[in-house]
């Protein structure tokens, strides 16, 4: 399982929070953020998340 950082949170009891989600996603897709949709049972809600750099990446930027 790879290490991820939370962009954004959405709940999911919102009759389109997952739209929501989704559109953000998309936007920080755009932006070259590696963005996706998970959902946080515990929470009830709709995460955007993207994966944080492996720590080999960040010690050789050229691999």
């Amino acid at each position: 399982m790879r290490a991820t950082k939370v962009l954004d949170s959405f709940p999911a009891g919102h009759p389109h929070g997952c739209w929501f989600a989704e559109e953000y996603a998309a936007r920080c897709r755009e932006r070259g953020e590696r963005a996706t949709v998970v959902m946080d049972l515990e929470r009830d809600a709709f995460l955007v998340v993207a994966p944080l750099p492996a720590p080999d990446a960040a010690r050789n930027p050229a691999a």
